[in-house]
C-alpha cells in the first residue's frame, strides 16, 4: 500500500521484505527493526546504554540536538521502534539475559506481532492512517451485504 509518505512507505517495504527473507531477528542490531530500517546499520545502537532503553545516551542527545536523521528518523524515534517491537515480540525491556524472552525469537508468529507493532507505531510517528487496520475492510464488506439484500 502507498501512503503520501516517502519515509513510512520505505520503512514499511524494508521491514516487509525482511520479514518475507527472513532477515528480521529481534537480537540482532543489523536485523532488527530499526537495523532493516535502516539498511542493516548498527550505528543506532550506540544512541542508547541498553538494547531496548528508549532512554538516549551522550551520543544520542547531541545526535537528536543537532537535528541529525536516519533514513528520516531521529535517534528517539528509532529507540522507541525499537523498543516496540522488542516488545511486541515478546521482550522484557531492556535485553539482559536474565529477561524474558520468547522461546523462538525468529518464529513467524513473534515476528508478525513485531513487525505488526512497528507498523503501526510508524503510521503513528508520520499521523497517518495504519496500513495493517483490516477493520476498514470488514465495515466496507457489511456495507455491501446490507446493499445487497435491500436490492
Amino acid at each position: 500500500m502507498k501512503t503520501a509518505n516517502n519515509r513510512l512507505d520505505t520503512a514499511i517495504n524494508k521491514l516487509y521484505t525482511a520479514f518475507h527473507d527472513d532477515r528480521l531477528h529481534p537480537e540482532c542490531c543489523k536485523q532488527c527493526a530499526v537495523g532493516n530500517i535502516l539498511d542493516h546499520s548498527d550505528t543506532w545502537k550506540h544512541f542508547s546504554d541498553n538494547h531496548g532503553s528508549t532512554k538516549l545516551n551522550y551520543i544520542g542527545k547531541v545526535n537528536e540536538t543537532f537535528g541529525k536523521r536516519f533514513n528520516g528518523y531521529t535517534p528517539s524515534e528509532l529507540l522507541l521502534i525499537e523498543a516496540t517491537f522488542l516488545n511486541a515480540c515478546g521482550y522484557q525491556l531492556p535485553l539482559h539475559f536474565k529477561n524474558k524472552k520468547p522461546k523462538n525469537p525468529t518464529d513467524k508468529d513473534v515476528l508478525f506481532n513485531g513487525l505488526q507493532a512497528v507498523i503501526e507505531l510508524l503510521c503513528k510517528l508520520d499521523d497517518s492512517q495504519n496500513v495493517m487496520d483490516y477493520t476498514k475492510l470488514f465495515e466496507n464488506l457489511k456495507t455491501t451485504k446490507q446493499s445487497l439484500v435491500l436490492d
